[in-house]
């Protein structure tokens, strides 16, 4: 196999640092303005009918997501003689927005979230895969959250090539070993009765340089869902819910009791200044900064990286708060969809929802797959991730990297002001507002 790059900088992470999702993962992890162009030839013998035959891909990996993508489809490309030619940028949206203003469309494409998705697909520049992929078998083998989320109109519209659980609670067992919680109730009476074991009880990093506040984002998107519930999850993403209700209020002020000085480690100017991917350190160690971090599925790179030889560390699901919604949970990954149906489009497309296809991702760590007949986790760890996904009962995707562009920016900086000075959140409900009247009509 064959690749061309051009130098592409890692950015410090995003909405997930996709190693997470959606737009915090463009913003984050490819530098802006830059494309990165690999020609993935295919190598071994080809069909006569597809040798020299192409497929372009639009997506926002690079660094070792590129590496996983291209290990992915080098068995699709030595059976079939299909090269798979990858584009990467942060702006995905404008990158197909301009392609199919010109009649030029990449052939399969990455999509920011939910949203787009919504728009491309009433749109009619989004292909129905009913007829590209076997639609009874997806159904039957892929998680329901991830065929809803990918369905617009009662058309599947979009797959996920992989995918990041949200809203997790990592820990040392060295240092806390009173079980798991589950609801928020407990998790305090818990944190409580072991907080001699830890300065403190939670760890916040919001750094991540032009996406900085995102961390704090999930934490208010996990309180909105578990205490005020779907439909107002989806109204305040769609910017029908004000930013100043009473329901994204108590999400706030939920935040807040964590950011406070007393309850995180650092106080809040440590959290304003701790890059995320470090935000776990003080989580080991015989004097622990604190007991619990609440990050992705994700953060396990990071953990790893925390020590050498790597610590040990566990996780719990973020618990439940109000019973009506409990099993709640927030994803976010990687949703591409079909904008030229090529033939050549249609058997990659068809090819990337395969157990084999994502077994070959998952393996090599730092995914997840929606697909049940996919079991090459690395650990145990990774296959609990997985349970979660294919067993809650609601699963919202990530509120940030669905809403527009500004309104998410606005979301991230009102994040870094509330956590600087409780005082003015008042103030920063209306200015979300402001930003909300003028992104959604825009």
């Amino acid at each position: 196999m064959g690749i061309s790059t051009s130098p592409v900088r890692r950015g410090a992470g995003g909405d997930d640092a996709d190693l997470t999702s959606g737009r915090g993962l463009r913003s984050a992890l490819v530098a802006a303005g830059v494309a990165l162009v690999l020609a993935m030839a295919g190598c071994g013998s080809a069909t006569p009918q597809a040798a020299g035959e192409s497929v372009t891909v639009l997506g926002s990996w690079e660094g070792p997501e590129l590496d996983s993508f291209q290990a992915m489809v080098e068995p699709f490309e030595r059976r079939t003689g299909i090269s798979v030619l990858y584009t990467a940028t942060r702006d995905l949206r404008g990158v197909i927005e301009r392609g199919l203003t010109t009649g030029s469309p990449p052939d399969v494409a990455g999509l920011p979230g939910p949203g787009f998705m919504l728009d491309l697909a009433r749109s009619g520049a989004l292909k129905d895969l009913a007829t590209v992929i076997d639609l009874g078998a997806y159904k039957r083998e892929t998680a329901p959250a991830f065929v809803d989320l990918g369905t617009i109109d009662d058309r599947l519209v979009g797959v996920f090539i992989k995918g990041t659980v949200k809203g997790l609670m990592w820990y040392d067992p060295a240092v806390y070993r009173l079980g798991t919680p589950s609801t928020l109730s407990e998790l305090g009476q818990l944190a409580s009765a072991a907080s001699g074991q830890a300065k403190r009880t939670w760890c916040v990093g919001l750094q991540s340089g032009g996406s900085s506040g995102w961390p704090g984002t999930d934490w208010i998107e996990d309180f909105l869902l578990r205490q005020s519930g779907p439909e107002a999850f989806d109204a305040w993403v769609e910017g029908r819910l004000a930013w100043s209700s009473p329901e994204v209020r108590q999400a706030f002020l939920a935040y807040g009791r964590i950011v406070a000085d007393g309850a995180v480690y650092g106080g809040k100017r440590g959290a304003l200044n701790t890059y995320f991917g470090d935000a776990g350190n003080p989580l080991f160690g015989e004097a622990a900064g604190c007991l619990f971090l609440h990050q992705a599925s994700f953060m396990t790179a990071f953990l790893d990286a925390a020590a050498s030889p790597p610590p040990t560390y566990d996780f719990f699901p973020f618990p439940d708060i109000d019973p009506r919604y409990a099993g709640s949970l927030i994803v976010a990954g990687d949703l591409f969809g079909l904008l030229n149906p090529t033939p050549a489009a249609k058997q990659l497309m068809a090819y990337l929802v395969t157990a084999e296809a994502q077994s070959i991702w998952v393996a090599r760590g730092g995914a997840l797959s929606g697909n049940f007949n996919v079991h090459a986790y690395p650990n145990d760890i990774a296959r609990r991730e997985a349970g979660l996904l294919a067993t809650a009962r609601v699963v919202r995707f990530d509120a940030s990297d669905a809403m527009p562009d500004e309104m998410s920016a606005a979301f991230w900086q009102a994040v870094l002001d509330f956590t600087a000075d409780q005082s003015r959140l008042e103030s920063i409900l209306v200015q979300l507002d402001g930003v909300r009247a003028k992104s959604y009509r825009a």
